[in-house]
């Protein structure tokens, strides 16, 4: 897919525990003209908030292993990033009416990629343009073992 010269969209955090998904993921945000940071899971992601402020969505599966599941992430994200726009999906999980943060968004897994981009497409500009600051550490939302996480700006070339 050709790139274009303008700037990206903004950037997507995109947490998924399948290596695979997490890559397929990440490649969808970044065709659409995103920037995609990837982590494996719940702990990884907190640290890449803490230091990523121009993240404006968190893109996260359920299902997964760790300190938290994707549901127990997108509250923490949501009460300590409260401008950060939630996306959750899953497989196997439909979650109830309230398990969702205010104002979060679900598509079950295999989500449809177009339905994706326009959900991103759609994110209010006031979360766009808001200045995020990474607050302080939060030592309560993460355990301290290393995780992997990893981090792609530049397009995928293909």
């Amino acid at each position: 897919m050709a790139q274009s010269s303008e700037p990206p969209l903004f950037a997507v955090l995109v947490v998924d525990d399948e290596p695979l998904l997490l890559m397929d993921a990440m490649d969808l945000i970044e065709d659409a003209g995103f920037i995609a940071f990837g982590a494996a899971n719940a702990d990884a992601a907190i640290r890449i908030l803490e230091r990523q402020p121009d993240i404006r969505v968190l893109f996260t599966d359920v299902d997964m292993p760790g300190a938290m599941d994707g549901l127990e992430l997108a509250h923490a994200v949501r009460h300590h990033w409260p401008s950060v726009a939630i996306i959750v999906t899953s497989g196997h999980v439909r979650p109830a009416q309230g398990e969702l943060p205010a104002d979060g968004i679900f598509f079950p897994k295999p989500y449809p990629p177009k339905g994706m981009i326009a959900a991103l497409r759609d994110i209010p500009a006031d979360v766009l343009t808001c200045g995020i600051a990474a607050p302080p550490s939060h030592p309560e939302l993460r355990d301290e073992k290393p995780t992997s996480a990893s981090k792609r700006t530049t397009p995928p070339s293909g």
